[in-house]
């Protein structure tokens, strides 16, 4: 079993990169979940190759963006890598033949779904999403006390705070002339924009499938980083470069997501 902790490069390789081009998907989604999985599976790669595996798996469904996003990661750094997933290729293809799959193997599944959350929750160091159950349908108003790293703005805080980020060839490497990590900047940014309500979408997305799906995000320290890298453009981008790259910047969102 392989646990690692990968924010540093995860931030530093991947986030800091997107937020060159002020990505954003559909004017609203900053990407926090697509542009975790190239790294996942860059990794699983790597551990393939170290473990002399010839395969790699993955839990993602068939109706998904992740199945597409993982399996473009694992060719794209092993093109003859087999994947393994299980939603699509073996008959699992409802909760209830999961669970009699476990039964049948002695794998103990709890049954009782009582006090788990009506959606489902994907979280990283940029974000945290809400997805699925009781939100899919976009008349009813989410539950906002699901939020787990933002307040909403009616509960934030009133008292307005002055940040000072420093950015150095596109990226950002101080808050307040402090230096920080990149991991340990977006955790700062997510917390100062936490408590101030800062970073909350309800948004329906076009998947790459091709279906409509309705999320709730929490991106705090992300929104802060988008909006203070576009501000420093707007003083050292001419207008011809700086149009050009708002009209190249969906198509590289588009391939992000």
């Amino acid at each position: 079993i392989f646990i690692e902790d990968l924010k540093e490069e995860f931030v530093r390789d991947f986030v800091f990169p997107m937020f060159r081009a002020n990505t954003i998907y559909e004017g609203y989604y900053l990407l926090g979940t697509s542009i975790a999985r190239p790294l996942i599976a860059k990794r699983q790669i790597e551990i393939a190759h170290l473990t002399g595996a010839d395969a790699v798996a993955h839990g993602a469904t068939g109706k998904g963006n992740d199945q597409v996003r993982f399996e473009f990661g694992y060719y794209c750094c092993d093109p003859n890598i087999k994947v393994i997933a299980p939603w699509r290729q073996w008959e699992l293809t409802s909760r209830h033949s999961l669970i009699e799959y476990a039964r049948k193997n002695n794998i103990n599944v709890p049954l009782d779904k009582v006090n788990e959350p009506p959606y489902s929750i994907d979280a990283n160091l940029l974000h945290i999403s809400y997805e699925g159950k009781s939100l899919e349908d976009p008349y009813v108003e989410p539950d906002y006390t699901m939020l787990s790293r933002s307040l909403t703005p009616e509960l934030a805080s009133s008292i307005p705070e002055y940040i000072e980020i420093t950015f150095e060839q596109g990226d950002p490497i101080a808050i307040n002339d402090i230096p920080l990590s990149p991991a340990n900047l977006l955790h700062q940014l997510n917390k100062i924009g936490g408590k101030h309500g800062i970073g909350i979408v309800d948004i329906v997305e076009n998947r790459y499938i091709g279906i409509k799906s309705r999320g709730i995000y929490e991106t705090p320290g992300g929104t802060i980083l988008l909006h203070a890298h576009r501000a420093i453009e707007s003083i050292t981008l001419d207008r011809e470069s700086a149009h050009l790259k708002d009209e190249i910047m969906p198509k590289y969102a588009k391939l992000i997501y």
